[in-house]
């Protein structure tokens, strides 16, 4: 078979089982990610069907996938919004970082894979999902809730600290020196300042001059500006990604409004790629050996995220309630956990296995958490009590009023 040929047949194929794995996924209620990965695992390395004719179309349509991505997630902020977060949120995010990052850290160096290693395991455990987390509370209708502000605020932490993570990383995988690593570093956080100083001071000046009435005209700059921002940003080892993120945080108003609305259909297509060429990079027979170290490392930081989003919580003097509700929804992990774990499997082959079980676990099991976490701790507190508390007669009086009511029989948006 021609080349070409070859190429538009594997490419469609791939597209037409995405768009059916992802409607069974909604019919399921189930982030489509695990299915993604594990279409990846049948047809790539090792696989059932090996495809060869797009692996080079697909390695670069996963590239744009992160830069999408990242993007995506930076038109929804405003640079005053990400100030205001890390103002008000650093707390909840040191402890976030020490929390989630140390088991990951911890179990790389218990792996022998050295501090290159550890350092980019902790990066997979730390970040939760922000596209899983932020369909979770849409399905559950908790945007409205009052701990929603707060797991927000620990996702645009997370999310900012990737800017100094990201190029930490990456001159770590090149195997660049102190010296090295501290001009990278310096040279991130640099570029970062510059871009919220634009973004707060002339961040009208920079949307008015890339909107456009023309949607086509629209989709076109932005897009092209955010590739070219992302390769200049590769170039000075800040991350693509990175740079997509800050290219998003620039723009607002009615031009990322636009551009989101333009840009999310790619970010999907490219995004499910993105998925598929991680699950194909990976031999399928590498993960049943890797399976109890992903579920205990799982297992572990499921406990950790619960309990950054209770510490979170309190110190926005949320209720119990809504403390546990937080805790529970921060669990999954999915897109930033494989973006590092892609950039660190060229160095360190041993971590592709492990992040993809620890992803296909967390992202199935983040939605459960998200939704039984609150009613689960709320039954056992209840039994708890009921345990220290001795039998008393009940005097069966009339029922109280609605005005008679505390907080704590409001309902749940009272937490």
């Amino acid at each position: 078979m021609h080349d070409t040929t070859a190429l538009l047949v594997e490419l469609g194929s791939v597209i037409l089982g995405l768009g059916i794995i992802g409607r069974f996924a909604g019919r399921i209620g189930l982030s489509p990610i695990p299915l993604y990965l594990l279409a990846g695992l049948a047809f790539g390395e090792g696989g059932l069907l090996p495809l060869g004719a797009s692996e080079e179309f697909t390695a670069i349509g996963a590239e744009i996938g992160v830069i999408l991505l990242l993007l995506l997630l930076g038109l929804e902020y405003s640079a005053s919004e990400l100030v205001t977060s890390l103002k008000t949120q650093y707390p909840s995010g040191a402890v976030d970082f020490v929390l989630n990052a140390t088991p990951g850290a911890a179990a790389g160096l218990m792996l022998g894979w050295g501090p290159v290693g550890a350092v980019a395991l902790a990066g997979v455990t730390w970040i939760s999902s922000s596209g899983v987390i932020a369909k979770v509370m849409t399905d559950m209708g908790r945007l409205g809730n009052r701990e929603t502000p707060v797991i927000l605020g620990v996702l645009v932490i997370e999310d900012l600290a990737m800017a100094v993570y990201l190029p930490l990383l990456t001159a770590m995988l090149a195997g660049v020196g102190l010296a090295g690593g501290s001009i990278a570093l310096l040279i991130a956080l640099g570029t970062v300042g510059f871009v919220l100083y634009l973004a707060l001071r002339h961040g009208r000046l920079i949307s008015r001059a890339v909107s456009s009435d023309n949607p086509e005209m629209l989709l076109l700059v932005v897009l092209g500006l955010t590739v070219l921002v992302a390769g200049v940003a590769q170039q000075l080892q800040v991350s693509a990604a990175v740079g997509a993120f800050l290219v998003g945080i620039a723009l607002s108003g009615e031009v990322a409004e636009g551009a989101r609305k333009l840009l999310t259909p790619l970010r999907d297509l490219f995004a499910a790629v993105f998925f598929v060429f991680f699950g194909l990079s990976t031999d399928p027979a590498e993960i049943p050996p890797v399976l109890l170290p992903a579920a205990l490392l799982a297992l572990v930081t499921v406990f950790t995220k619960i309990g950054t989003g209770w510490y979170a919580s309190r110190r926005a003097g949320i209720g119990p309630r809504g403390r546990w509700r937080a805790g529970g929804t921060l669990v999954a992990r999915g897109e930033f956990s494989i973006v590092i774990a892609g950039l660190a499997v060229a160095t360190e082959p041993r971590i592709g296995p492990i992040a993809t079980a620890y992803v296909l676990i967390l992202v199935i099991v983040g939605p459960l958490t998200a939704r039984w976490t609150e009613p689960v701790a709320s039954k056992l507190q209840g039994v708890l009590a009921g345990k220290r508390k001795k039998p008393a007669v009940v005097d069966e009086g009339p029922m109280p009023s609605h005005d008679d009511l505390t907080p704590e029989h409001a309902g749940r948006d009272s937490d």
